[in-house]
Order: C-alpha cells, then structure tokens, then sequence
C-alpha cells in the first residue's frame, strides 16, 4: 500500500505572535502536552488501523535515533513549556531504547508527566521497568473481552498477553492504569457494558473512543461509525451515569460517575464532540516531523535541519512556528474534511 507523506508546511507569517517562548497560537491555546510516536511499527493488525498484510515501515536511518529523540523531548520541556509527555506508536513497546527515552524524560527539570499508550502485548515484561525509569502510566488499547472477537478484529490470538499486561501495569503502580475502546457498528458494540464492568471491577479506568477516520486503507465510514451519543445511550441502558464535577480543561475525555461513583467511565468524542478550542497538543513524529493537529495535513521536519547541523534555537523558532499555524478545528465533521495521508500508526495516537 502506498502511503501519502503530507506536505511540509511552507513558512508561516508569525510577525503577530506574542514574544513567548511557549507554543502558543493564534486562537490563544498554548501546547503543554507532547505527544511523541516512538515507532511506526506495530504487532497487530486492527482492521480498523492497516491491512492485514501491514504497512510499508519506516527504515532505520528514517527513524530519529535514541540521542536525537531525548534532544528534542528535552528542548520541548526546558526552552518551550511542555509539563507531559506521552509515548505512542505504533507499538512504542517494540522500540528497543524505549526505557532509555523514558528514563532520560523522566530527569528533566520540572518531572513531567509522562505516559505510554500501548496495545499491552508484552506489556507484563516491561511494566516494573517502565515504572522504575519513571513512568507514571498508560493506556492501554482493549475493544474486547472475546478471544475470538479480538483475533477476527486484531488478526492475532493475543488477548490473554494484553489481559495479563494490564494486571502487570497496576502490580507495578502504573496507576491510573486507563483502557482505550473503540466500539464498533454490529461488531462489538455489544460489549460496552461488559467493558466497564470489567474495568470497575479490576479499577481500571475506562475511556470510549469515537472511531476516527485515520486508518491506512481510507475506509472510515461516518454513518458506520459508533457517535458518543450513541455510546452514552448503551451504558444508560445498565448502569446510572452522572456528569463529574471535575473541571474537564484540555482533557479529552468527558467524564461520568458511574452508578454514583467512585468509579467512572469517559467517552471521547473526537468527530461529534471535537474538544478542539481546548486543545494543547504537540505531536512529533517517529521521524522526527512536527505536527500541531493529529488530522493536519502538513508538517515541519526537524530531523533533517537536526541532522544538517541546527541548534536549540533554530529548532525551537521551526516548533513555534508551526503551532502558530495551527488550526482553529480539525474539521472532521464537516464540509471538505480530507483524512491525513499518513495512519494513525505513522503518527501517533
């Protein structure tokens, strides 16, 4: 399959942008939130993500390398005022430096938040080892309790290890350890009750996500798509849910009570209920592009002006610069929204 690699941004006019050092732009969000793709490979075959045949990877020497990726983490949290760091894919487990990045994360001035998004296979293995470089938790990708739904959906018998990387992320105090699902139209939309009892039950946290129109094969379709309002009906259906009090802030999730608490469910409605006016992400790619939005159609690249011999400096004005740019929404549930070239797995959930 042929991969689209989006347009690097043009130069944008940031004459009016304030004299800040932090990632602001101009509807008056500022970035704090980093979110970086550590790998573009993965050891599952969703079919809701990429064919089942995979995806053309990146090659080594495409990659940033273990010294490139801490430069750049470290030049967001000291010069550009990000406080939290979460690591995605791909598969971020299947990067060999991972626990290198994360401990190096970690040390930097201020102890930012950091975080890892995982499918959970081999999770158990690397759970203490994550949590003694610095890991404060994850989230990890479960849309069903069937063994057989979730190899007809992942194409791989897996579902015990992502079962056991769970009870490895809470025995290591990874907390809170948060589950990400994905219902899907006459598929597993049947399961979310089960799903969050299964959570309440294990005190995971749980979080439904709209399906997205990122997978490789274009094939997102909004009609099939299961609606946060939908999500809402199914769990009202078996259990009492009540808006929590909590401030949400750029949170993407909106959270309920669940059957009066403690326990809790959040469902994220990234193309109904877009959060976008809140939003203070900066994405940066397993090969080194900049991203302000995770459906944007454009990027900066840092790996080649960082490999051709740039400073701190000139980095940082290429960063401002593109999160100045940044959209005011993404547009995906609107007139002439056209889906990123690049999968969810090349940039990073």
């Amino acid at each position: 399959m042929e991969l689209g690699i989006p347009v690097v941004r043009t130069p944008t006019d940031t004459s009016a942008r304030p004299d800040t050092p932090e990632l602001v732009d101009r509807f008056g969000r500022v970035a704090r939130d980093l979110r970086v793709s550590l790998i573009d490979k993965c050891n599952l075959r969703c079919t809701y993500c990429m064919p089942a045949e995979g995806l053309p990877w990146l090659g080594r020497d495409e990659l940033l390398d273990t010294d490139e990726m801490i430069r750049l983490i470290r030049l967001a949290v000291e010069s550009l005022g990000i406080t939290t760091v979460r690591f995605t894919g791909g598969e971020p487990l299947l990067r060999k430096d991972l626990v290198d990045v994360i401990a190096a994360t970690s040390a930097l001035p201020g102890n930012p938040k950091t975080s890892l998004t995982t499918n959970g296979i081999n999770l158990d293995r690397f759970a203490r080892p994550l949590a003694d470089a610095g890991l404060n938790r994850v989230n990890v990708s479960l849309d069903t309790l069937h063994a057989d739904r979730f190899r007809e959906l992942a194409r791989r018998d897996k579902l015990d290890a992502v079962l056991a990387g769970l009870r490895g992320a809470a025995a290591a105090g990874l907390h809170p350890v948060k589950v990400n699902a994905v219902l899907m139209r006459g598929i597993n939309d049947d399961e979310a009750g089960d799903l969050l009892r299964f959570c309440l039950e294990h005190d995971y946290q749980l979080r439904f996500i709209e399906q997205m129109p990122l997978d490789a094969q274009h094939g997102w379709d909004r009609d099939q798509m299961v609606t946060a309002d939908e999500i809402l009906e199914l769990l009202h259906r078996e259990f009492a849910l009540t808006p929590h009090e909590a401030e949400r802030g750029s949170a993407p999730a909106e959270r309920w009570l669940v059957d009066g608490g403690p326990g809790t469910v959040g469902v994220i409605g990234s193309v109904t209920r877009p959060f976008c006016s809140a939003c203070d992400r900066t994405r940066l790619t397993a090969d080194g592009q900049l991203r302000s939005c995770l459906f944007s159609n454009t990027e900066t690249d840092l790996r080649g002006p960082m490999r051709d011999g740039a400073d701190d400096a000139e980095l940082a004005r290429l960063w401002r610069g593109e999160m100045w740019a940044k959209a005011e929404g993404h547009g995906v549930d609107g007139q002439g929204f056209a889906e990123p070239s690049r999968p969810m797995s090349a940039i990073g959930g």
